[in-house]
């Protein structure tokens, strides 16, 4: 498993490198715009050159760009469903510029209109996204925390899109730890995430599941609350590891998207304590036992 963290790209898009590279990260998310405003950045044409040629020096493995969380593609208001396929557009198109491995972005709220409306006004939008997809760059799927109507909540839900759109073959989906806890998925019992990833599998095939997003819940089980909590400070804790070691997830990148020691995202001592809770979650299960937690003396 490579794990790595979402990074800021302030000074330039290939600056995301250096810094997963000084954290010690093993692949980047990054979002290819500001996530506060519909503009796009006007990137310089030899920052792109630049992240693939720091990519491969620094030995990153996954790459993905999150587009714009202010994206609704089922809003019945066409003045944001307008400005989110742009938006969404304009990543997809960054992204396959940087040879990125995907497009993750969250596909909105329905606001009331109902699932089935909101599917009818979402389909057109990614059919339009996926025709600019690469070979190499998919759109990913993410699933949601659940509240307010958003699409995207269930597995069944995200099967409901992949059929909708034809299983095209860029199209993937990103599972969210936080997201899959507090739609009601216990993924602290290896029972439940056999269970999760057996539905996965039979609605939509595991091998479109292309990324992770690992981050710990502040909000309790079944919740329909989005809120990130640090490695070990949630209520996940230490069967975050369940998630992380899964066998049929082992060679997918995960993202980290945490608020980090200060609250200004993901860091060094994150991403320690992310490959420290996969190294003892992998003890526990080799000898099939507790894993020895930290500060615990023998």
């Amino acid at each position: 498993m490579q794990l790595g963290a979402h990074v800021s790209t302030s000074g330039g898009i290939h600056t995301a490198i250096d810094r997963i590279e000084a954290f010690g990260g093993d692949c980047v998310q990054i979002f290819t715009q500001s996530p506060r405003t519909w503009r796009p950045t006007n990137h310089d044409p030899a920052s792109f050159e630049h992240f693939k040629e720091r990519r491969a020096e620094a030995g990153i493995g996954g790459v993905i760009c999150h587009a714009l969380y202010l994206i609704n593609l089922a809003s019945p208001k066409d003045e944001i469903y307008e400005k989110s396929v742009a938006a969404l557009e304009n990543t997809v198109d960054v992204a396959c510029t940087i040879e990125a491995d995907g497009v993750v972005f969250h596909v909105g709220s329905h606001q009331g209109a109902g699932f089935e409306t909101g599917l009818t006004r979402t389909v057109p939008a990614l059919r339009k996204a996926l025709k600019r997809c690469s070979e190499t760059t998919w759109l990913l799927i993410e699933n949601t925390a659940g509240a307010g109507g958003t699409i995207g909540r269930s597995i069944d839900e995200l099967a409901a899109l992949y059929d909708a759109l034809g299983a095209h073959e860029r199209l993937g989906i990103c599972l969210d730890s936080c997201h899959l806890y507090a739609s009601g998925y216990d993924i602290t019992k290896r029972k439940e995430l056999d269970r999760v990833l057996t539905e996965v599998d039979e609605r939509i095939g595991l091998e479109r599941l292309r990324a992770l997003h690992v981050n710990d819940s502040k909000a309790p089980l079944g919740s329909n609350r989005d809120r990130h909590d640090n490695i070990g400070e949630g209520l996940l804790g230490e069967e975050l590891g369940v998630f992380l070691t899964h066998p049929k997830l082992q060679k997918l990148p995960a993202y980290l998207e945490v608020p980090g020691t200060d609250g200004h995202g993901p860091d060094a001592e994150q991403i320690r304590k992310l490959k420290e809770l996969h190294a003892r979650a992998t003890t526990k299960k080799s000898r099939g036992g507790s894993a020895q937690k930290p500060g615990k003396s023998a």
